[in-house]
């Protein structure tokens, strides 16, 4: 029997993951988006305490609405970071590790973190 040498196309957008799956992708996404983004905000940081006018331009800067929309991303990322961080921790400790279990924290974690973000969004 001729075995077929052809590449196989595997369409990734046809792919139905389950939703414990995309949370642990947007787990790690978002943990990466907090590690890129150290680096703007410890130069703000240090910007905003040299002197009066470091603390204006820095607010200045995160008084416009690109910064606002990115500030939001952060604060979702954080959030969803956690709130996945918890449930993984708690996994770890043999707590929802049942499939109909597992499915139920992973989208209370993921509703958690975007109400808590959009609550926290409000005060931008």
């Amino acid at each position: 029997m001729p075995v077929d040498k052809r590449p196989v196309f595997l369409n990734l957008f046809q792919i139905r993951l389950p939703i414990q799956a995309l949370l642990s992708i947007a787990h790690r996404a978002s943990g990466l988006l907090l590690v890129l983004v150290l680096p703007l905000a410890l130069y703000w940081m240090d910007l905003s305490l040299r002197d009066p006018e470091g603390f204006a331009r820095v607010r200045a800067a995160l008084d416009a609405w690109p910064v606002k929309v990115l500030l939001f991303l952060l604060i979702w990322g954080a959030l969803h970071h956690l709130f996945s961080g918890i449930r993984y921790i708690l996994i770890d400790f043999d707590q929802g590790v049942g499939l109909a279990a597992s499915r139920s924290s992973a989208w209370a974690a993921l509703i958690a973190a975007w109400v808590a973000a959009l609550i926290a969004g409000a005060f931008l």
